[in-house]
């Protein structure tokens, strides 16, 4: 018969072991301590914003980008920190215009950003750009990506960049798989709002999980 210190021993190790199985499957949906937020839902603490202050706000915990049509370049909320490898999780609810979400990007001193995105426009959804760089470089079918697209409502995003592999998932579709020299080991995330009519765009539930290698 097993003695009680065994039993507790192995109890324990049971415990452990399951623990950390249900750490894994978490992480995994995007429900374990491994995503933290990078939007607080209140402020744009933890990000650098345009000169014109006016074209990213919050309301009601969302970040809005909004423009007036004016605006003479591509402007960007950007992350104050780079990431190198990473899950992120975003929502994207667009009304008009065109944006994106940088990945693994290069900010100026001037706002100017130049790097990968994820392009958020009619027809242009599941595309990849090189903002700044050599334009676009991958995409899904454009019949296919405007199927995909959930007009007036939250559309998901789910970017993972891993070494030089860039993947982006669109409302549960991979829309995007590219492995690319190019691509830059790290970068900062950004916001865009872009040149021309004026636009808006809202993103909300913004999780990153940053993976080891």
């Amino acid at each position: 018969m097993m003695g009680t210190a065994k039993r507790s021993a192995a109890g324990a190790l049971g415990l452990v072991i399951l623990t950390g199985w249900a750490g894994v499957l978490l992480a995994a949906r995007g429900e374990g301590p491994e995503f933290h937020p990078l939007f607080n839902g209140k402020d744009l603490t933890g990000w650098v914003t345009p000169a014109d202050k006016e074209l990213f706000t919050v309301e009601d915990g969302v970040i809005v980008g909004r423009t007036k049509g004016n605006l003479k370049k591509n402007e960007f909320l950007a992350t104050e920190k780079p990431y190198r490898d990473f899950v992120l999780k975003a929502k994207v609810k667009f009304r008009n215009g065109n944006s994106g979400i940088q990945i693994r990007s290069k900010r100026a001193d001037d706002g100017v950003v130049s790097g990968p995105q994820a392009d958020i426009a009619d027809g242009y959804w599941g595309l990849l750009y090189e903002e700044r760089g050599r334009g676009i470089l991958e995409r899904y079918p454009e019949k296919k990506a405007a199927e995909l697209v959930k007009r007036d409502d939250w559309n998901d995003f789910v970017i993972t960049f891993k070494g030089k592999q860039l993947t982006i998932d669109f409302n549960g579709v991979r829309v995007i798989d590219r492995k690319d020299p190019e691509f830059a080991d790290q970068g900062i995330i950004a916001l865009q709002v872009h040149v021309g009519p004026a636009m808006e765009v809202r993103f909300k539930d913004l999780m990153i999980q940053e993976l080891g290698r």
